[in-house]
């Protein structure tokens, strides 16, 4: 597998295989173990994606030793603030049955109850957090969801600067002043719903591209993101495409492929937090 270096010099491999939406349980548990047994050492879940012990349970019984496997969870909307985001850290480290974290992630800047405070409650969170690092609980820190007046707000009071932003990066939604913004304070930009939660599909541009290259629509998105500097976060629980989301460090788009996927019309579209209703 093929690594990113954040900022801190942590190396951080260059696809992740996302959890949202996987119910706890047996289906949790099974494509966690699956996506560890055929390559993937990188695994994305959240607290607000209720699967955390599921997670933590397939690393566990897998064959790769825990320093192999780079895991993330990320704060959830009602932990903003220092004391709640503190505990919530040793909460998820509970569930997942882990004595640290690789990436903590603050989940969304805005969230609907902290709204007329959302900078202070960003603060809290955020010394919790880089206490936590500091504690070796968490071996780097970052946010999702941020736009770039969210981390310059971060920025006033944030000892250490965040070394990842995950916010939703698919082609057709590239989102590039916020792509240029982080870049240029060394932010690895991680792509949640790279495949755009499935509407690329439908993208006649897409599958030319795909056909192009003798590769699959979902296969060429991934590409997209990794020739983009971005690290993608594929979602699935159909073992077909857990393998052959992998399959992707073997062939290159070429710069005309890359534009028009930039272009391509119908994607999914990035929520604003400053107007999201939880």
């Amino acid at each position: 597998m093929e690594h990113y270096t954040l900022s801190n010099g942590v190396q951080i491999p260059k696809i992740g295989f996302g959890t949202w939406q996987i119910p706890d349980g047996e289906e949790a548990y099974n494509s966690v173990a699956h996506a560890l047994k055929v390559g993937y050492n990188h695994v994305d879940t959240a607290q607000i994606y209720g699967n955390e012990v599921s997670v933590g349970k397939a690393i566990a019984d897998s064959d790769l030793a825990r320093e192999d496997i780079f895991l993330t969870t990320k704060v959830w909307n009602d932990k903003h603030d220092y004391d709640l985001a503190k505990a919530s850290i040793d909460e998820s480290l509970e569930k997942l049955g882990v004595d640290y974290v690789d990436l903590l992630l603050i989940h969304w800047p805005n969230p609907k109850p902290i709204r007329d405070h959302w900078k202070e409650g960003n603060a809290g969170a955020w010394k919790a957090m880089e206490e936590a690092y500091k504690e070796g609980k968490v071996r780097a820190i970052g946010v999702s969801n941020f736009m770039q007046h969210h981390l310059e707000a971060l920025f006033e009071t944030a000892e250490i600067k965040p070394q990842v932003n995950q916010v939703l990066l698919a082609p057709g939604c590239p989102q590039e002043e916020l792509v240029a913004f982080c870049e240029a304070n060394d932010i690895l930009l991680e792509a949640y719903s790279p495949l755009g939660t499935g509407t690329i599909f439908s993208s006649d541009v897409a599958k030319e591209v795909a056909e192009a290259n003798g590769k699959s629509v979902a296969q060429v998105a991934l590409r997209w993101s990794l020739q983009k500097g971005f690290l993608p976060l594929p979602k699935s629980v159909t073992p077909k495409n857990i393998e052959s989301n992998l399959d992707i460090f073997d062939f290159e788009l070429s710069a005309e492929d890359v534009a028009k996927l930039d272009t391509i019309e119908g994607v999914k579209a990035q929520t604003d937090p400053d107007t999201t209703n939880f």
